[in-house]
């Protein structure tokens, strides 16, 4: 009897239509296009305005990446959608895209909060539930309002978010040459407090703001990250000359700059989409997948490395044959 495996057949991305760039944040912060792009690669990014809400623009995505799958939301038995930035404290984003989409009852959709993580956290769980058995098709989204919980005074922060969403349909499959190999997930609790937002629900029941301490988000990124790649290497029996590309979070282009070297990766192996998008937290890593995919990089057959840390600190690793 053949094993059952799952694999990603399509992806859909929607980004808001408002795009701020850092000339355009000269004039709202203390900063210039030059410091922003010398350390971050950042040079534009997208901002939800009015009806562009979480789940508004993770409906967009879902719907995108059903049509490229030719489906319908009715051939989907569960939604795991991966955000920080939920329209409301509850219910989860995640049924308002089922119901948006057309699902039945039948099926089921919760949210997932790992932060710049989560895309990763979400297509573990997909990929666990579809090799149990419990499922044959899923959505997994990642998406975030991150311009929400910015303070626009703190150059050190607003300048390096950005808000979008993107969708990827993984279905279960016999096929050992299509198939995510493998997902490896972290956390460490005692760094909570280098990235968080000062406010929260428990709290002091406010939103609150992103805060963060840049250089030691830098030094575990590089660290977490790259020991995430290798243990889905030595996992799978492979090594870094069997990557095709590296799919990683869009944070700083200086971390990505810094894990493709300790790759031995060239640049052409790397997919990035950080200098118009900045950084969208859950988005990123299946926004960067949605573009190379359509533009045709990324071809049937191909390995690839999806990596990501996040606020917690979380942090993991995907390994898929395309």
């Amino acid at each position: 009897m053949s094993k059952t495996y799952s694999r990603i057949i399509s992806t859909g991305a929607y980004l808001p239509k408002k795009i701020l760039t850092n000339k355009e944040l000269e004039k709202i912060v203390d900063t210039s296009d030059e410091w922003i792009k010398q350390r971050t690669g950042i040079e534009a990014r997208h901002i939800a305005k009015g009806e562009e809400t979480t789940s508004f623009m993770a409906s967009k995505a879902a719907i995108r990446a059903l049509d490229n799958a030719k489906l319908s939301g009715y051939d989907i038995d569960a939604i795991i959608l991966a955000t920080t930035t939920a329209d409301r404290t509850f219910p989860a984003c995640a049924v308002t895209v089922q119901d948006n989409i057309g699902m039945e009852d039948k099926s089921f959709a919760f949210d997932v909060q790992a932060v710049c993580s989560g895309f990763i956290y979400a297509l573990s769980i997909a990929d666990n539930f579809i090799k149990a058995g419990q499922i044959k098709r899923a959505l997994v989204i990642g998406v975030d309002s991150f311009s929400k919980i910015l303070d626009w005074n703190d150059r050190t922060t607003c300048v390096l978010f950005g808000d979008g969403a993107a969708a990827v349909v993984v279905e279960a499959t016999n096929d050992e040459n299509s198939m995510i190999l493998s997902t490896h997930l972290y956390s460490e609790g005692k760094y909570r407090n280098i990235l968080h937002t000062d406010g929260g629900v428990s709290l002091n029941q406010q939103t609150g703001y992103v805060r963060m301490n840049g250089q030691e988000v830098f030094k575990h990124a590089v660290k977490r990250m790259s020991e995430a790649i290798d243990e889905a290497l030595k996992a799978n029996h492979l090594t870094a000359d069997d990557i095709s590309f590296l799919v990683p979070h869009q944070a700083n282009k200086r971390i990505i700059d810094s894990i493709a070297k300790k790759l031995k990766l060239p640049h052409e192996k790397i997919i990035l989409t950080l200098s118009k998008h900045g950084n969208t937290s859950a988005a990123s890593i299946p926004l960067a997948l949605h573009e190379a995919v359509s533009d045709g990089r990324i071809k049937r057959g191909d390995l690839l490395v999806m990596e990501a840390m996040g606020a917690g600190l979380t942090w993991g690793s995907a390994l898929v044959r395309w």
